[in-house]
């Protein structure tokens, strides 16, 4: 899942508000079409970072859950969002197909947001692609790595 042309930043979210607010940040940059591939231990704050992209994207935050046991999660919104969770899936490109992600990825209108990207093997995404990386659990800071496609807003 190596993709060429990003631009990484690092970031450092001290709360949970923190990574809410990065979230709704970068959900603001945004547009139809895009992937975001979120990695990180359980508790990193990856459901509270995609809460974040769903308020920006005109979803109500409380409304946002994590898919664990879904798998995939729809929000109507400004932009509408597919929420998909792939925690309880072997990781493998067959586990892509599990949640439909091929027939997700053709709706153009949505932002698609994945948790446990590492799960998806080789699965062949489109050209724009965020990655999240978010490291740090319980009290403590998290360290948030945010590698955005080239050419992306900031």
């Amino acid at each position: 899942m190596a993709v060429a042309n990003t631009d990484s930043v690092v970031h450092t979210a001290g709360t949970e508000a923190d990574t809410f607010a990065l979230g709704e940040a970068i959900g603001r940059s945004l547009r139809p079409g895009d992937v975001v591939l979120l990695s990180g231990q359980l508790g990193a704050g990856k459901t509270v970072f995609t809460k974040g992209i769903a308020a920006a994207l005109g979803v109500h935050a409380d409304e946002v859950h994590s898919p664990s046991f879904t798998l995939v999660n729809f929000y109507p919104g400004a932009l509408p969002l597919y929420h998909i969770d792939l925690y309880r899936l072997n990781a493998s490109a067959e586990t892509a197909y599990a949640v439909d992600l091929d027939e997700i990825l053709q709706d153009a209108s949505a932002v698609v947001v994945i948790e446990w990207a590492e799960r998806l093997g080789n699965f062949p995404l489109p050209a724009t692609v965020w990655r999240v990386s978010i490291e740090g659990d319980g009290d403590e800071p998290r360290s948030i790595c945010i590698s955005r496609p080239v050419g992306s807003p900031r």
